[in-house]
């Protein structure tokens, strides 16, 4: 299994090493030749920028950044962009690699690419935080392109900050190019549903396995860590759309639990208030550990990686984790969940519709032609469903989890490629 691999290895390991490592393990498994894994184990183009950026109290900075395209055999290069201080090279190559495995699941005609800015925005202005962006995008802008690479949106950016992007990059080609960046505001392009996309995807990959385990969603009990855009959408579509019950909640500062059933609205509201969910009225305060451990249908990690481990998994008491956020899971915590029966909707596929979307958004600004939210969400249902499944048939073909599984779909896809395109020259 391709946990197994790594499990052993992880805690010496880089995030880019772990991912290498994963590329050697299924590989391995499915047979592919050694040249062409020498191939997916390194990114076809990276580049690194150091720039000068004027603060407010008129001194100069310099900012490092970074943007990885790491495989464009399937389509152009897409990926985030994060800003937090904490940013390495060695991440952001990972983070590439992880996307390009995620496009070929989902069946996007995209490469994998990432990139980010070693920066704290919680330190800066809003005006700061601009001109570090039009800098930076001037610095990559000569890589980037509609048609040759699609930043988006990650850690510590938003719309706004993909609207500074798109303009500026606007200005240097002479011309408005909306198509250069997605999860940018609607008003200058941006797609209809792009904010809860990616909740929207966990529920309908979910969704899908509730019904194939047999599972009445809408009688189950859900528990999400996590109440940023991810969690809070995820808790309102559950509950809304699958008549789910959300019995338990987190943030960073703390864990609240109503076994009759929280209402997302009302905790958002109270989270709003007063920065965390901590201390709704008429709910449960809980630690981390009983959030993880409370009895439930689905566990939706939906904020921080490595939260579920060989320390903690014995404690999980769900059938689906479908994994909203990235890397939640460590290796080998997905080796126990597996020989329990756990089903793992893994981050690739499960937390994939944010980047769907944004290939819908791509799409229309192209062809200045835009859909309703109706037609955005109809899509991207019939596209997660139909991964799901492909991923899903891999895993009883080959009696592996489900990460794994999507690891060979992912795979066997850009292998093809290769084969059917060939090696330049």
């Amino acid at each position: 299994m391709l946990q197994t691999v790594t499990a052993q290895e992880t805690g010496e390991m880089s995030a880019f090493e772990i991912a290498q490592a994963q590329i050697d393990a299924v590989g391995d498994r499915l047979g592919v030749d050694s040249d062409l894994l020498e191939i997916l184990k390194k990114p076809t183009r990276e580049l690194t920028v150091n720039f000068p950026v004027k603060m407010d109290d008129g001194t100069i900075r310099v900012f490092t950044g970074y943007r990885v395209q790491y495989n464009q055999v399937l389509g152009p290069f897409k990926g985030g962009i994060r800003y937090h201080p904490d940013v390495t090279l060695e991440e952001v190559r990972a983070l590439a690699a992880w996307m390009t495995w995620k496009c070929a699941v989902i069946g996007l005609p995209y490469g994998g690419a990432k990139g980010g800015v070693i920066v704290d925005v919680k330190e800066l202005s809003p005006r700061e935080i601009e001109r570090i962006t039009r800098r930076f995008t001037s610095e990559i802008s000569i890589i980037i392109g509609p048609h040759k690479d699609i930043p988006a949106p990650d850690v510590y950016t938003d719309a706004q900050v993909m609207a500074w992007i798109m303009d500026t990059y606007s200005m240097i080609m002479g011309y408005s190019v909306p198509g250069v960046v997605t999860g940018k505001p609607p008003i200058i392009g941006g797609s209809s549903g792009r904010e809860e996309a990616t909740s929207r995807g966990v529920l309908y990959t979910t969704r899908q396995a509730a019904m194939i385990l047999g599972l009445d969603l809408a009688k189950a009990r859900v528990v999400i860590q996590g109440y940023g855009n991810v969690g809070y959408n995820a808790a309102r579509l559950f509950h809304e759309e699958g008549g789910s019950k959300i019995v338990a909640v987190s943030d960073s500062r703390g864990a609240i639990r109503d076994k009759e059933g929280l209402d997302p609205l009302a905790v958002k509201a109270h989270k709003d208030e007063t920065g965390s969910v901590a201390g709704f009225p008429g709910a449960e305060p809980i630690t981390p550990k009983e959030l993880l451990a409370e009895k439930a249908d689905v566990l939706i990690p939906a904020a921080l990686s490595g939260w579920i481990t060989a320390d903690n998994v014995d404690a999980v008491q769900t059938r689906i984790i479908a994994e909203g956020a990235n890397g939640p899971t460590t290796p080998d915590a997905d080796q126990v969940l597996f020989e329990r029966d756990i089903t793992v909707i893994p981050d690739i596929l499960c937390n994939a519709g944010g980047v769907t979307v944004s290939y819908f958004e791509w799409v229309q600004s192209l062809q200045q032609f835009f859909w309703s939210l109706e037609e955005v969400k109809q899509r991207l249902e019939e596209i997660m469903v139909k991964a799901f499944d492909r991923v899903w048939e891999m895993a009883q073909e080959e009696n592996v989890d489900m990460r794994t599984a999507a690891y060979m779909v992912a795979m066997k896809k850009i292998v093809r490629a290769y084969e059917i395109r060939g090696i330049y020259p």
